[in-house]
């Protein structure tokens, strides 16, 4: 298959995360702001130092470890939010001051195939079969010269050994296509689903628009659901979450609530490998620029969503809110478009917990920028008791 035609494959690995049976496990979305502009065809940090010291509060957050972020379990940056330069760093706070049992997903400046391939090869390890797919592409044609859209997922294992997995973007938002072949987005040829053992946790990171990508051969999402599937099918197991990094202008556009209703619906067959599927999205807060998109309001509104089989009522703080996105056969916990970090719990399995009054996504804490510092959003300012 040429490079003109493809498809998305998704790569199992086994990891090590012995997370705690039968008690929920905890997310932090950091919703901070993004402010980009095209330099070389690649779009870069205004101000990458700036951006660091941002990313580098949070990162000192976690580690302190302060109230119960010692409970922490997975940790979510924006796309493109941490400065390229900063990458060794980044990876050096999460071995050296994460606890073990953490999985920090976080994208990175926009980089070259070549670099990207570079990096495939360092980390060779654990992108081998990514690798391969980036080798099959280059011997192609002639596109090391591309634009990649990336992210990490850095998990630290329960040994305390940090495992290192690349991702590419698969399909690019307007600002990342142009009519010259060299300067349009790279498009990525896999995704991880990651397999946590002993805990039987298994989830995806992808970026942004891999989400809605479809065309007139396949689509990600159906792609997913059917190897959730045959996870269900052949071990009964399934996909427990799925998070989504964004930096997107329009995280309520219909589309999302179209897939999303595609997703947990089940209008057409059974798809238990997913039925019980927490997705994540973390956006960039408000604050936000990108050259060359104009909006408005745009950005922030990361949000949760489950299964409409899970019972949630209708809630509204300023900080947060709960409701069905406009009719979609799920449960939404909708987060406000300021700086914030937001800390809330994955929900259990429904099945072991139908009684209707037991309330499955709770929100523990939301933390707003104060210039030099991330402040607890006290009482009357939208917050909600652990």
């Amino acid at each position: 298959m040429g490079y003109g035609v493809k498809l998305v494959k998704i790569i199992e690995k086994h990891v090590e995360l012995d997370f705690p049976l039968g008690h929920h496990l905890h997310c932090l979305i950091a919703q901070i702001p993004n402010r980009l502009r095209r330099r070389d065809h690649l779009f870069k940090l205004e101000n990458a130092e700036e951006q660091w010291r941002m990313v580098q509060s949070v990162l000192d957050l976690v580690a302190a470890g302060d109230g119960n972020l010692k409970r922490l379990h997975f940790l979510m940056f924006p796309e493109i939010s941490v400065p390229l330069s900063r990458f060794d760093e980044m990876l050096s706070t999460i071995e050296q001051r994460f606890r073990p049992n953490t999985v920090t997903m976080f994208g990175l400046e926009q980089i070259t195939l070549e670099q990207y391939r570079a990096l495939l090869i360092r980390f060779h390890a654990d992108n081998a079969e990514a690798l391969e797919c980036v080798e099959h592409d280059v011997d192609s044609g002639d596109i090391l010269a591309m634009p990649v859209n990336w992210c990490c997922v850095a998990i630290k294992e329960s040994t305390g050994k940090v495992r290192v997995f690349l991702e590419a973007k698969t399909h690019p938002f307007r600002g990342e296509e142009f009519l010259d072949k060299d300067h349009d987005l790279y498009r990525g040829r896999h995704f991880y689903l990651f397999r946590g053992e002993p805990a039987c946790f298994n989830f995806m990171t992808i970026i942004c628009l891999d989400y809605l990508y479809r065309d007139l051969y396949s689509s990600n999402i159906k792609q997913i659901i059917d190897h959730s599937n045959r996870l269900f099918f052949t071990m009964r197991q399934s996909l427990d979450a799925l998070f989504v990094i964004q930096c997107n202008p329009k995280p309520e556009h219909r589309s999302y609530r179209e897939v999303l209703s595609g997703f947990y619906g089940e209008y057409l067959e059974d798809t238990p490998g997913v039925r019980e599927t927490v997705t994540v999205f973390g956006n960039c807060s408000d604050e936000s620029e990108i050259q060359g998109v104009r909006c408005a309001p745009c950005y922030g509104i990361s949000f949760v969503a489950i299964s409409a089989k899970h019972k949630m009522l209708p809630y509204q703080e300023r900080e947060f809110s709960s409701d069905d996105f406009d009719g979609a056969p799920v449960c939404r916990l909708r987060f406000s478009s300021g700086t914030r970090l937001f800390y809330f719990n994955l929900p259990l399995h429904h099945e072991l917990d139908p009684r209707s009054s037991r309330v499955p996504l709770k929100v523990h804490a939301v933390l707003r920028w104060a210039g030099e510092e991330w402040v607890k959003v006290g009482d009357g300012e939208g917050q909600a008791s652990a």
